[in-house]
Protein backbone atom coordinates (compact mmCIF):
# COMPACT_ATOMS: atom_id res chain seq x y z
CA UNK A 1 0.00 0.00 0.00
CA UNK A 2 0.98 3.51 -0.17
CA UNK A 3 2.81 5.94 2.43
CA UNK A 4 1.33 8.48 3.94
CA UNK A 5 2.36 11.38 5.97
CA UNK A 6 0.56 13.63 8.81
CA UNK A 7 2.11 16.33 10.45
CA UNK A 8 0.23 17.60 13.66
CA UNK A 9 0.93 20.58 15.26
CA UNK A 10 -0.67 22.28 18.53
CA UNK A 11 0.68 24.02 21.73
CA UNK A 12 0.72 20.60 23.25
CA UNK A 13 2.71 18.40 20.67
CA UNK A 14 4.60 18.50 17.19
CA UNK A 15 4.22 15.29 15.47
CA UNK A 16 5.22 13.99 12.25
CA UNK A 17 4.21 10.71 11.72
CA UNK A 18 5.13 8.21 7.97
CA UNK A 19 3.22 5.08 7.79
CA UNK A 20 2.75 2.16 5.56
CA UNK A 21 0.68 -0.87 5.68
CA UNK A 22 1.55 -4.13 4.37
CA UNK A 23 5.08 -3.51 5.47
CA UNK A 24 8.05 -5.01 7.17
CA UNK A 25 7.67 -3.44 10.35
CA UNK A 26 10.54 -1.19 9.67
CA UNK A 27 10.62 1.67 12.40
CA UNK A 28 12.12 4.90 13.21
CA UNK A 29 10.07 6.38 16.42
CA UNK A 30 10.81 8.47 19.60
CA UNK A 31 8.35 9.95 21.41
CA UNK A 32 10.18 11.00 24.37
CA UNK A 33 8.96 8.06 26.52
CA UNK A 34 10.45 5.15 26.09
CA UNK A 35 8.54 2.34 27.00
CA UNK A 36 5.39 4.17 24.57
CA UNK A 37 8.00 3.63 21.85
CA UNK A 38 8.40 0.26 22.85
CA UNK A 39 5.09 -0.26 22.53
CA UNK A 40 4.75 1.38 19.39
CA UNK A 41 7.79 -0.60 17.77
CA UNK A 42 5.40 -3.67 18.69
CA UNK A 43 2.68 -2.45 17.37
CA UNK A 44 3.91 -1.47 13.87
CA UNK A 45 6.14 -5.00 13.68
CA UNK A 46 3.38 -6.78 14.41
CA UNK A 47 0.61 -4.95 12.40
CA UNK A 48 3.16 -5.49 9.22
CA UNK A 49 3.31 -1.40 9.04
CA UNK A 50 6.15 0.58 7.90
CA UNK A 51 6.74 3.64 10.80
CA UNK A 52 8.66 6.68 11.10
CA UNK A 53 6.89 9.07 14.18
CA UNK A 54 8.76 11.74 15.87
CA UNK A 55 6.55 13.27 18.86
CA UNK A 56 8.00 16.27 20.89
CA UNK A 57 5.32 17.12 23.42
CA UNK A 58 4.70 18.79 26.75
CA UNK A 59 6.49 15.69 28.80
CA UNK A 60 7.13 18.38 31.57
CA UNK A 61 3.21 17.84 32.14
CA UNK A 62 3.06 14.42 31.76
CA UNK A 63 3.11 11.95 28.74
CA UNK A 64 -0.99 12.16 28.10
CA UNK A 65 -1.05 14.58 25.68
CA UNK A 66 1.94 12.59 24.00
CA UNK A 67 0.22 9.55 24.00
CA UNK A 68 -3.14 10.65 22.59
CA UNK A 69 -2.27 13.04 20.35
CA UNK A 70 -0.11 10.45 18.77
CA UNK A 71 -3.03 8.30 18.83
CA UNK A 72 -5.06 10.99 16.95
CA UNK A 73 -2.42 11.13 14.36
CA UNK A 74 -2.10 7.14 13.78
CA UNK A 75 -6.00 6.90 13.89
CA UNK A 76 -5.98 9.46 11.10
CA UNK A 77 -3.41 7.92 8.92
CA UNK A 78 -5.35 4.32 8.77
CA UNK A 79 -8.12 6.34 8.46
CA UNK A 80 -6.92 8.04 5.11
CA UNK A 81 -5.36 4.25 4.17
CA UNK A 82 -7.78 2.51 4.66
CA UNK A 83 -10.58 4.96 3.28
CA UNK A 84 -11.43 2.32 0.09
CA UNK A 85 -13.28 -0.38 1.92
CA UNK A 86 -14.01 -1.77 -0.68
CA UNK A 87 -11.30 -4.29 -0.84
CA UNK A 88 -10.10 -5.43 2.65
CA UNK A 89 -11.14 -8.14 5.11
CA UNK A 90 -12.86 -5.45 7.14
CA UNK A 91 -12.22 -7.96 10.92
CA UNK A 92 -9.73 -9.03 12.37
CA UNK A 93 -9.27 -10.99 15.91
CA UNK A 94 -6.27 -11.63 17.52
CA UNK A 95 -5.09 -13.13 21.12
CA UNK A 96 -1.35 -12.77 22.35
CA UNK A 97 0.12 -14.55 24.95
CA UNK A 98 2.69 -12.80 26.83
CA UNK A 99 4.13 -15.24 29.63
CA UNK A 100 1.65 -15.33 32.05
CA UNK A 101 -0.96 -12.79 30.81
CA UNK A 102 -3.34 -13.22 27.79
CA UNK A 103 -4.91 -10.18 25.95
CA UNK A 104 -7.82 -10.39 23.27
CA UNK A 105 -8.45 -7.68 20.41
CA UNK A 106 -11.62 -8.30 17.82
CA UNK A 107 -11.82 -4.87 15.56
CA UNK A 108 -13.71 -3.80 12.56
CA UNK A 109 -12.78 -1.47 10.30
CA UNK A 110 -16.31 -0.16 9.91
CA UNK A 111 -16.19 3.85 10.18
CA UNK A 112 -18.03 3.39 13.26
CA UNK A 113 -15.85 4.02 16.00
CA UNK A 114 -16.47 2.75 19.54
CA UNK A 115 -13.61 1.64 22.08
CA UNK A 116 -14.71 -1.35 24.80
CA UNK A 117 -11.54 -1.80 26.84
CA UNK A 118 -11.49 -3.99 29.70
CA UNK A 119 -7.99 -4.10 31.30
CA UNK A 120 -6.88 -3.38 34.74
CA UNK A 121 -3.43 -2.36 36.03
CA UNK A 122 -1.84 -2.42 39.53
CA UNK A 123 0.71 -0.20 39.18
CA UNK A 124 0.94 3.40 38.03
CA UNK A 125 3.42 3.29 34.96
CA UNK A 126 5.55 0.97 33.71
CA UNK A 127 8.98 2.81 33.40
CA UNK A 128 7.73 6.91 32.30
CA UNK A 129 4.85 5.81 30.80
CA UNK A 130 1.41 5.62 32.74
CA UNK A 131 -0.74 2.37 32.59
CA UNK A 132 -3.75 4.49 31.89
CA UNK A 133 -2.44 6.11 28.62
CA UNK A 134 -3.38 2.54 27.69
CA UNK A 135 -6.68 2.84 26.96
CA UNK A 136 -6.35 7.23 25.73
CA UNK A 137 -3.67 5.45 23.06
CA UNK A 138 -6.72 3.29 22.04
CA UNK A 139 -9.78 5.38 22.22
CA UNK A 140 -7.92 8.26 20.14
CA UNK A 141 -6.90 5.41 17.45
CA UNK A 142 -10.80 4.14 17.21
CA UNK A 143 -12.59 7.23 17.57
CA UNK A 144 -9.76 8.91 14.55
CA UNK A 145 -9.25 5.51 12.31
CA UNK A 146 -13.20 4.62 12.11
CA UNK A 147 -12.63 1.40 14.65
CA UNK A 148 -14.61 -0.33 16.54
CA UNK A 149 -11.83 -1.74 18.70
CA UNK A 150 -12.09 -4.38 21.36
CA UNK A 151 -9.84 -4.98 23.52
CA UNK A 152 -9.83 -7.99 26.56
CA UNK A 153 -7.65 -8.33 29.18
CA UNK A 154 -8.49 -12.60 29.75
CA UNK A 155 -5.57 -12.72 32.56
CA UNK A 156 -2.50 -11.34 33.74
CA UNK A 157 -0.45 -10.34 36.43
CA UNK A 158 2.24 -7.97 35.08
CA UNK A 159 1.40 -4.45 33.85
CA UNK A 160 3.96 -4.78 30.78
CA UNK A 161 2.88 -7.97 29.71
CA UNK A 162 -0.74 -7.08 29.53
CA UNK A 163 0.24 -3.73 27.99
CA UNK A 164 2.71 -4.79 25.50
CA UNK A 165 0.56 -8.10 24.47
CA UNK A 166 -2.90 -5.25 24.07
CA UNK A 167 -0.62 -3.06 21.53
CA UNK A 168 0.86 -6.84 19.80
CA UNK A 169 -3.30 -7.93 19.60
CA UNK A 170 -4.50 -4.75 18.19
CA UNK A 171 -1.44 -4.82 15.44
CA UNK A 172 -2.21 -8.50 14.73
CA UNK A 173 -5.64 -7.92 14.42
CA UNK A 174 -5.33 -4.42 12.49
CA UNK A 175 -3.15 -6.41 10.06
CA UNK A 176 -6.01 -9.36 9.03
CA UNK A 177 -8.83 -6.67 9.31
CA UNK A 178 -6.78 -4.57 6.31
CA UNK A 179 -5.47 -7.55 4.15
CA UNK A 180 -6.83 -7.43 0.87
CA UNK A 181 -10.24 -8.92 -0.36
CA UNK A 182 -12.03 -9.52 -3.49
CA UNK A 183 -15.90 -8.96 -3.91
CA UNK A 184 -16.84 -5.58 -3.03
CA UNK A 185 -17.62 -4.14 0.23
CA UNK A 186 -18.15 -6.84 3.16
CA UNK A 187 -21.64 -5.38 4.37
CA UNK A 188 -24.90 -6.04 3.37
CA UNK A 189 -25.85 -2.81 3.16
CA UNK A 190 -23.44 -2.55 0.52
CA UNK A 191 -21.17 0.54 2.09
CA UNK A 192 -19.57 1.10 4.82
CA UNK A 193 -19.82 4.37 6.66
Amino acid sequence: MDAITITRATKETDISLTLTLGGSGKTRIHTGIGFFDHMLTAFALHGSMDMELTVKGDLEVDGHHTVEDTGIVLGQALARLLADKSAIRRYGSFSVPMDESLVTCHLDISGRPFLVFRMDFRNQTCGGYDCCLTREFFRALAMNGGLTLHILEEYGDNDHHKIEAAYKAVGHALALAAAPREGGVLSTKGTLE
